[in-house]
């Protein structure tokens, strides 16, 4: 029989650590979509996991950490699709196709966290709560930034002197927010719906700035 001073495996600490995280987020954006972002306390989140609010700062140092939690994962698989991309791809093509095709793996990676549902229903809250919404524009532009530099990387130029970089991040960036827009203003919540839209939006981009328009 095993000595119970003796600790447990790490891999069986790291399952227990990622319960408890997993757990600790789907309460919070339960209650973050139930009751409201700004009335929901840390001490509520712990208690419906049945920890303590030391507990929840050990894996998240606030509210705001744990309410992006989700979205920080999808920016990161996106982020690293487009450093793996062709070198030959033209910058608007790799931003494309690393939003697209890292989709599944995106999906798949919030799936492992919360449920797909509850995290587009704290997309939506994101986007309809002005502090939460403050927040995510200025994540936003940090990872715009982000983009911009791994953009001038690929081509060689130096983003300093060279404005085009951060010109082709910004528009695919508009891009993003006008699909995310429409999905949230619409009435089908699924992430196909919302792959669809940005799909559609990013297809209109050349004709809308090199093409005259058809009246």
């Amino acid at each position: 029989m095993a000595d119970p001073a003796t600790p447990p495996p790490a891999g069986l600490r790291e399952r227990k650590k990622r319960r408890t995280r997993g757990a600790l987020m789907r309460s919070a954006l339960e209650l973050f979509t139930r009751q409201g972002y700004e009335r929901t306390t840390v001490d509520e989140i712990a208690d419906a996991v049945d920890v303590s609010q030391r507990t929840f700062f050990r894996y998240f140092g606030n509210k705001e950490e744990v309410a992006f939690a989700t979205q920080e994962s999808a920016e990161r698989h996106f982020f690293a699709a487009l450093c793996g991309r062709p070198a030959d791809e033209a910058p608007l093509t790799a931003l494309r196709h690393a939003v697209l095709d890292s989709w599944g793996a995106t999906g798949d990676a919030i799936e492992q966290m919360v449920p797909p549902e509850l995290h587009m229903r704290m997309y939506r809250l994101i986007e309809s709560t002005p502090s939460l919404l403050a927040v995510h524009l200025r994540r936003t532009a940090e990872l715009e930034e982000r983009l911009a530099r791994e953009i001038a990387r690929r081509e060689g130029l130096d983003i300093d002197t060279d404005p085009r970089p951060r010109l082709v991040v910004a528009m695919f960036g508009g891009v993003i927010r006008v699909a995310g827009k429409l999905w949230v203003e619409g009435q089908d919540d699924s992430t196909v719906t919302l792959r669809d839209i940005t799909a559609f939006h990013l297809d209109y981009v050349g004709p809308a700035l090199a093409e005259q328009w058809d009246k």
